[in-house]
C-alpha cells in the first residue's frame, strides 16, 4: 500500500492518440507511486491496450507526454526503459529455449550488466518461484508457467515500474491464485499497472482502479475508497461503461 509521500514512478499527462479522424485515447492522466498496483478497467474498444501501448512505448501518442522515474520516454526511451517491465497479453517466449537459456536472454536485451545476470536470473526465478525448472524448455511448461516465466522477464532487469496485460487469461483457478499472488508481492517493492477485463482481479490484488471508457478515463478510486463509500466495483463499472453494450 502507498502513503502520501511515496515516490511517482510513472506519469502521464494529457495522453492522445489519434487514427485519421478516430480518437482511440483521448487526454488520459495517470500517476503511479511505488508500491501501489493500480488496476486498469475498460470494455473492448475502450483505450486500454492503446494505453498501454503508448505507456510501454510501444507506440508514439498523437499528444501529451509519459515520465517514468522522472525520465521522459518520448525523448529519452532507452533510459526510460530501463526503469519498465512489461508483459503483454501473448507472452514473447520462445518455445525451443529452457527458462535459464530464455531469461539469459531477457537480461541481455534489457541490458543487464554481465557481472550482475547471474544474480539477476536467480532472483526473478526465486520471485517467480522458477528455481526447480531452470532446465525445462518452455514448451513442455504448463501455461501458468509459462506465464511466471513472462513476468520473470518482465522483472529480470528489477524495474521501478511493471505493467502486465491480462495476465491471467486462460489459466486455471489454482495458476490464478498464485499469479495474482506474486502481482501482490511485486507491488510491495514496485509499481504495477495490471490492465484486465476481470473486476475480482482487481479486488484482489489492486489498491486503485481507473475505468476507461471511449477513450477517456471516467473513474479513479482506492480499493479502500470504495469500501469506504460502499460502492460495489461491478456497479459502477456497469453504470460508467453500459453504452458500451
Amino acid at each position: 500500500m502507498t502513503n502520501g509521500t511515496a515516490t511517482i514512478t510513472l506519469s502521464a499527462h494529457n495522453l492522445c492518440r489519434h487514427y485519421g479522424s478516430h480518437i482511440a485515447v483521448n487526454g488520459v492522466h495517470l500517476e503511479l507511486k511505488r508500491g501501489e498496483v493500480l488496476g486498469l478497467l475498460g470494455p473492448n474498444g475502450a483505450g486500454k491496450t492503446t494505453t498501454m501501448r503508448m505507456l510501454t512505448g510501444n507506440l508514439a501518442p498523437s499528444a501529451g507526454h509519459i515520465k517514468i522515474c522522472g525520465i521522459d520516454l518520448l525523448e529519452k526511451p532507452q533510459e526510460a526503459k530501463t526503469h519498465l517491465g512489461f508483459l503483454p497479453e501473448i507472452p514473447p517466449l520462445y518455445q525451443e529455449m529452457t527458462i535459464d537459456e530464455y531469461l539469459l536472454f531477457a537480461a541481455k536485451l534489457h541490458r543487464v550488466d554481465q557481472s550482475m545476470i547471474s544474480a539477476a536470473l536467480n532472483l526473478a526465478k526465486q520471485r517467480c518461484g522458477l528455481e526447480d525448472r531452470s532446465k525445462y524448455l518452455i514448451s513442455t511448461l504448463s501455461k501458468g508457467f509459462q506465464q511466471r516465466v513472462g513476468i520473470a522477464q518482465a522483472i529480470i532487469h528489477n524495474p521501478d515500474v511493471i505493467i502486465l496485460d491480462e495476465p491471467t487469461v486462460g489459466l486455471d483457478p489454482n495458476q490464478i491464485r498464485e499469479i495474482r499472488s506474486l502481482i501482490r508481492e511485486l507491488g510491495t517493492v514496485s509499481s504495477v499497472i495490471l490492465s484486465t477485463h476481470i473486476l475480482p482481479e482487481v479486488e484482489a490484488v489492486c489498491d486503485r482502479v481507473q475505468i476507461m471508457h471511449k477513450g477517456g478515463l471516467v473513474f479513479d478510486e482506492t480499493l479502500t475508497g470504495l469500501q469506504q463509500q460502499g460502492i460495489q466495483l461491478e456497479a459502477a463499472f456497469t453504470q460508467l461503461t453500459h453504452s458500451d453494450e
